[in-house]
């Protein structure tokens, strides 16, 4: 699977160079499952949502309507979606919808790595799946949901197609500057993290990620090349050199003078738009690597405020969510 090809139409989204960043939050609202293991349809278990109001509680204090894009097993369990409908109809969060393939009925494909990636699956099916996750999603809130976020950030080729058909408006699955095509999913390597516009109705924000360093405009091909050598540790030897650092907007596997760096990079290549994004479970203990002690919460959970801090009182940011933005921009483009 390779995205370039699906975003060779994209319509950039102009920013000017004095308006201030915009900041939303993008949660992946799934099932705990072991991300080191092949896909388990069994694995349906949301516990880890009895707790979601940590995060909440942190956003409702900055301003900032969370989009918590929602997988089947949360939407068709009460412990999972009851706390998000209650959020939205108090207009304090937004629900979209984030496919995981192998446990959304109908689940008719082989269950195999290759098809976590929903983009990869036949037209007909990734259709049915997204029209039953859609539904079960609109039964709970009233409304169809219009922001999407594939499972694994598996974008394929139909996807575009089938999110106009079911009333879907943004997409948050590109994930600059990650790429997955080693097990079968999409190569975001060529991306960066400005919205586009992807044919005349849909509109993509991509997570924020970037190569960082000196030599970034050599990122893609420098980092790639570290890998292949990963165990002469060539990936760390180039960070530490502060020659090219990958690096995400999200506390899972990143410090604060991270969140700080990639940021302060981003907005002089221009950037105005910034998603932070992470996993439900990580909101407890012992679901996600990130996050398996009480220790490790509390550095989870403070690194939120360390970057909204930062974000709101040092960058003179504002708050946004994906809906927001693109009414925004619909009103000034």
């Amino acid at each position: 699977m390779t995205s370039k090809a699906f975003f060779s139409h994209r319509k950039p989204v102009q920013f000017s160079k004095t308006e201030a960043p915009r900041l939303m939050v993008v949660v992946d609202t799934e099932e705990e499952f072991d991300w080191s293991n092949p896909p388990d349809p069994n694995q349906k278990s949301v516990n880890s949502m009895a707790h979601i109001d940590r995060v909440q509680s942190i956003c409702r204090n900055y301003g900032i309507r969370p989009c918590y894009v929602i997988d089947y097993p949360v939407a068709s369990q009460k412990i999972g979606y009851e706390s998000l409908a209650r959020y939205a109809a108090a207009g304090e969060c937004e629900i979209g919808a984030h496919l995981h393939p192998w446990v959304n009925p109908p689940v008719r494909e082989d269950i195999t790595v290759r098809n976590m990636y929903p983009g990869n699956l036949d037209i007909e099916l990734e259709r049915a799946k997204l029209l039953k996750l859609r539904n079960t999603i609109e039964s709970l809130t009233g409304q169809k949901p219009r922001v999407y976020k594939a499972g694994r950030y598996g974008f394929g080729p139909n996807t575009a197609n089938l999110l106009a058909e079911l009333g879907f408006t943004v997409d948050v699955s590109v994930s600059p500057p990650i790429d997955h095509s080693r097990d079968g999913g999409p190569d975001h390597s060529w991306a960066n993290s400005k919205p586009f516009w992807f044919g005349r109705e849909l509109l993509e924000v991509p997570t924020t990620g970037a190569f960082v360093g000196w030599a970034h405009p050599l990122g893609r091909t420098l980092f790639s090349a570290a890998q292949r050598l990963r165990r002469f540790k060539a990936p760390g030897v180039l960070a530490r050199l502060s020659a090219v650092d990958r690096l995400m907007l999200s506390p899972e596997g990143f410090t604060s003078e991270e969140h700080i760096r990639l940021t302060r990079f981003l907005i002089n290549q221009g950037v105005r738009t910034f998603t932070w994004s992470f996993h439900s479970p990580s909101v407890e203990p012992g679901h996600t690597d990130y996050v398996k002690t009480e220790a490790d919460l509390e550095r989870f959970l403070a690194s939120f405020k360390t970057y909204f801090d930062f974000f709101f009182n040092e960058l003179g940011g504002v708050p946004t969510s994906p809906l927001q933005l693109r009414s925004y921009l619909e009103t000034v483009q």
